[in-house]
């Protein structure tokens, strides 16, 4: 299903855009076009809680960083931020209030940089981009943040009706380079997830299906990154975590629970005996 890329009616400044954290509740690697990019089948969520944009337009772009995740993140023409004001042909001083750990396969790049999409367009009416995955792959499916089929190399997003799941992200502190997680797969011709997904419209489906995909990357993320397991093995120990999975290239993780005062609990002890993990209890939606 394309995106819609109409134009808005500009609105007087300052934007402010949640870029929320994107959750790969499954990941099948299912193939390499000739140009070896990997092609992907995704069930995709996304949670409650992400970076914070403030963006106006000004005479010339700017990123301000601050945060808690905000050390080594880059506020020159490496963020894909400014990229995206580029591709939108605006300039705009944009304050980014970082809350996701970076590298840590959620989507944070991607998220804001269609957070700052957004944003511009609400700004200046102008239309959307075409082709918005040359920002990168998850920018199309994170341009409305709501659960999704990824296909393709991320360009190819189908909405899906998905119950609310409460979870736990755990991320070690450890950054994960995508582009050398693809390269230690061992294979990239998985099968894909069913045509067409089961109705996810509870959150004992969700799980129950969930159970039975994938995410292909893990070992290959694991294989590079020994932590990785270890947060599995983590939340696999809590009694009230129903699943647990790496998302994306990792290196975080999440757990799902039944009910989000389980997912809070989960956090409390995960916190507790893991004072230098990134933990957090959200929905995923």
């Amino acid at each position: 299903m394309p995106l819609p890329r109409k134009a808005e009616a500009p609105v007087g400044g300052p934007v402010r855009e949640t870029a929320p954290a994107k959750i790969n509740l499954a990941l099948h690697v299912t193939g390499r076009r000739a140009d070896g990019y990997h092609l992907l089948d995704s069930l995709v969520a996304f949670a409650d809680d992400g970076d914070r944009l403030t963006v106006e337009l000004g005479p010339a772009s700017v990123l301000h960083v601050a945060g808690p995740e905000a050390q080594g993140v880059p506020t020159d023409d490496a963020n894909s931020i400014l990229r995206a004001a580029a591709l939108m042909g605006a300039q705009v001083v944009v304050h980014l209030d970082k809350q996701l750990p970076s590298a840590a396969g959620i989507g944070g790049g991607s998220s804001d940089a269609a957070a700052a999409l957004r944003a511009i367009r609400k700004l200046t009416g102008t239309a959307l981009p075409d082709r918005p995955e040359r920002l990168g792959a998850d920018v199309p499916v994170c341009l409305t943040p709501s659960a999704a089929r990824m296909q393709g190399i991320g360009e190819v997003v189908t909405r899906v009706a998905l119950a609310p799941l409460p979870a736990v992200l755990v991320n070690p502190r450890r950054a994960v380079a995508t582009p050398a997680v693809f390269a230690a797969l061992a294979r990239a011709d998985m099968p894909p997830m069913p045509d067409p997904l089961p109705p996810l419209l509870t959150a004992e489906d969700a799980i129950l299906f969930l159970a039975a995909q994938r995410n292909d990357l893990e070992p290959a993320a694991i294989g590079l990154e020994p932590a990785i397991d270890a947060v599995l093995a983590a939340l696999s120990r809590q009694p009230e975590v129903r699943l647990a999975r790496m998302s994306g290239s990792g290196a975080t993780c999440f757990g799902l629970c039944e009910t989000p005062e389980a997912a809070h609990r989960t956090a409390l002890a995960l916190a507790g005996l893991h004072p230098g993990w990134w933990v957090k209890e959200t929905v995923l939606r």
